[in-house]
């Protein structure tokens, strides 16, 4: 096992599934104590279990981001179990997708209620304890950010803030001594993309195999992603080794993003 974050102390928020998971799993695996967060207790349990099967370091709190008060009992519980923090990811935050005269106000609110305040009341929050060990920040913002599209109106507009959220925060992370990045990731396996995967196999009377040869053919890209592949990068990115990249916005998209 490798230990390149050995007595570092990382927050997952989104962490019991998709990529928030394997992010989770990732860092405990390179040694890091990792404080998992979601709504779902039970599904928390089980990437506990996994990260502890593999020897890992890691513990809990059950808790819903978009209300005002839970970032900062996050932060809390995670001094008082571990002394401090060093790395946060902001990942939590599901957008609804669908036509733009279709989406209430009550969908719009609740897309920015959970990823976009919940990070910055996150980082408010761990701002001194990030500062007090010069930590890391990661945000798992999306492509739709910087390529909207007429289905992700909610999303783009929510992923596009954090993008300007992260670049802000960076010039903050110079002063304080905090490295701050953003990931944007394309088409990644996950339960949503299965999901949708499934839809335009039947609207295309295919199979879900062919579906995703379809939508890789048409976005023009190497492949879909897998939560691994985010994992990865954000754990490249908190390592020690690596502080030079700051106030990055990464896309990691197999090449969706065609703009400069």
């Amino acid at each position: 096992m490798s230990r390149a974050l050995s007595n570092k102390t990382a927050i997952v928020t989104g962490a019991s599934r998709g990529i928030g998971r394997a992010i989770a799993l990732k860092l405990a695996e390179e040694g890091a104590a990792v404080i998992l967060t979601a709504r779902d207790t039970e599904l928390l349990r089980a990437v506990l279990g996994e990260i502890a099967g593999r020897g890992g370091k890691a513990a809990s709190l059950a808790l819903d981001l978009s209300q005002p008060e839970s970032p900062a009992k996050l932060v809390a519980e995670t001094i008082a179990r571990f002394g401090g923090i060093d790395i946060v990811v902001n990942n939590a935050g599901a957008t609804k997708r669908g036509e733009f005269l279709d989406l209430t106000e009550e969908d719009w609110m609740a897309g920015f209620a959970l990823k976009f305040f919940g990070a910055v009341r996150l980082l408010r929050a761990a701002w001194p304890a990030l500062k007090e060990r010069k930590g890391s920040v990661v945000n798992i913002a999306g492509t739709g950010g910087r390529t909207p599209g007429p289905q992700f109106t909610i999303g783009g507009s929510v992923n596009a803030a954090m993008l300007s959220f992260t670049k802000a925060m960076a010039d903050v992370g110079v002063r304080d001594g905090v490295q701050v990045n953003a990931i944007n990731p394309g088409a990644v396996r996950t339960a949503r993309l299965t999901t949708r995967l499934r839809t335009l196999s039947q609207e295309l009377g295919v199979s879900e195999a062919e579906a995703e040869a379809r939508m890789v053919a048409d976005s023009v890209m190497s492949r879909i992603g897998e939560p691994e592949d985010v994992a990865n990068l954000v754990a490249f990115i908190v390592s020690p080794p690596n502080r030079y990249l700051h106030g990055a916005l990464i896309d990691l998209d197999g090449g969706t993003t065609k703009t400069i």
